[in-house]
């Protein structure tokens, strides 16, 4: 089958989160399946862009509204990511640093699927299946089905898959006209809540809707951000599907990003070598357990009670136990890290940003991980944890309670918790300095949680089976 995927990051080319590694992954072993698999992204201005050789493979003319538009779609030359990939710019809309962030969003998001589907219009054969990825494509559908002028594209299926439901795309109708041609009829398949909801769209008019996990599948009924009534109309169509992770990229026995690399057969000392390094770096004991946070700092990942819950922690552990935090958000968050640092000398430490080479070293040095999100679709950190032998801390929530089994069941290797609290993190940290104690029980859940297999092979089979359903 021939695959397009669309999508507004894809690891290593631009990423902010999980959508991106999972649009970098899926793809690549879907080829190794032998798929033909192809990604079309926004030409931001990456490091990724300037380090690598391109050809033009497309010039086009579109419009958004009364604004007429060159783009241009340019190809990776070598194929090193395993796949195909392009690019599309459009001069003062994608040529631009950063994915997100910029007052004009909307029109930057919306021109780039209008080119992309004036491009497809252009092909001289059609794919088997248009893949969208999030709201940034989630118009794709609508206007594959009801602009006139790409009404060649409207036996292609499509599928929507939800990485995040809490950012839709919202739009005043007023920007109706940034849309080509369309079937006025059809406002509905455009409108809820009175504005145009590109997610909700996208649900609508695609052939079929997956999540990236099952839990999170039953989850967006409940509670969507206001799509919940639109989830359960059109839960008829809706597949949850269990994000796996690149093992290639993610193998502390082979990651590029170690000096002590490590397997099952030798994870203790190996990660013990890890946490001298990540310990000695940022002043820490590394005789204590050591806990680590990676991610956005923001409330969707609960990083705004980690503050008082890890005070709270090293306070009624005595100092007995380490924290680690990496990531970026929200500013007062930020502010209250940076303000611990000096009082809990020693057994705190915080870098603000993202640096890809540290999480994989605190992914191989960190005895724990910390994960309390109040939504987590599905979760991919708490794979790569387990992966490196780390323990992950989660809270019961969407992909987390899929993948991770509590201790106190049977064969269970993690630790849940059912509340974003300081408190159920607290008393969680507590239940992990216990079993730390305990090496042999520790060096047991290590190995059980390296053994199990989330690699993207039997995900990819799954995929194929929606994309063959909608024949």
């Amino acid at each position: 089958m021939e695959i397009i995927h669309v999508s507004a990051e894809c690891y290593p080319v631009a990423k902010a989160g999980g959508l991106g590694d999972v649009v970098g992954a899926l793809p690549k072993y879907q080829v190794k399946a032998g798929h033909i698999a192809k990604v079309v992204m926004p030409m931001y201005r990456t490091k990724f862009l300037y380090e690598n050789d391109w050809t033009v493979d497309f010039k086009g003319q579109a419009n958004l509204g009364n604004w007429f538009f060159d783009y241009t779609v340019i190809k990776e030359s070598s194929n090193k990511l395993g796949y195909d990939l392009y690019l599309i710019d459009i001069n003062g809309l994608l040529d631009r640093q950063k994915i997100y962030g910029y007052d004009d969003d909307a029109e930057r998001f919306t021109a780039f699927q209008i080119a992309f589907v004036n491009w497809m219009i252009h092909w001289e054969h059609q794919p088997d299946v248009i893949h969208c990825h999030d709201y940034h494509t989630g118009l794709i559908p609508f206007m594959m089905q009801y602009c006139y002028d790409y009404n060649g594209l409207k036996r292609i299926p499509s599928v929507i898959t939800i990485h995040n439901a809490q950012y839709q795309g919202w739009m005043g109708w007023e920007k109706s006209r940034y849309i080509p041609r369309w079937d006025l009829w059809k406002r509905g398949m455009l409108d809820w809540n009175d504005n145009i909801n590109p997610l909700a769209s996208g649900i609508k008019c695609a052939s079929k809707v997956t999540t990236v996990s099952w839990s999170y599948m039953d989850e967006l009924r409940i509670s969507s951000n206001g799509l919940e009534k639109l989830f359960e109309f059109e839960r008829g169509k809706c597949v949850g599907i269990l994000n796996g992770i690149d093992n290639e990229v993610w193998n502390p026995a082979t990651d590029k990003y170690l000096e002590h690399h490590f397997s099952v057969k030798n994870v203790a000392t190996g990660k013990k070598k890890n946490k001298a390094v990540l310990c000695e770096r940022f002043g820490l004991d590394a005789d204590k357990p050591l806990f680590v946070f990676i991610g956005r700092l923001v409330g969707e990942k609960a990083a705004d009670i980690l503050p008082y819950a890890i005070r709270l922690a090293i306070e009624q552990t005595q100092g007995q136990a380490s924290f680690l935090v990496l990531g970026s958000g929200e500013t007062a968050v930020e502010w209250e890290f940076q303000q611990m640092t000096e009082p809990y000398k020693g057994v705190f430490n915080v870098v603000i940003g993202y640096d890809e080479t540290l999480s994989h070293l605190m992914y191989a040095g960190a005895d724990f991980l910390l994960m309390p999100s109040r939504v987590e679709p599905c979760g991919l950190n708490q794979m790569y944890s387990m992966r490196y032998g780390t323990v992950p801390i989660v809270r019961s929530t969407g992909g987390l309670q899929d993948t991770v089994v509590d201790m106190g069941d049977p064969d269970g290797f993690g630790i849940r918790f059912n509340h974003a609290t300081p408190e159920d993190v607290n008393y969680s940290i507590g239940r992990a300095v216990s079993v730390y104690q305990d090496s042999t029980h520790m060096e047991w859940m290590r190995k059980r949680m390296m053994q199990i297999d989330h690699s993207w092979e039997s995900t990819v089979d799954e995929y194929t089976n929606v994309y063959k359903s909608l024949k």
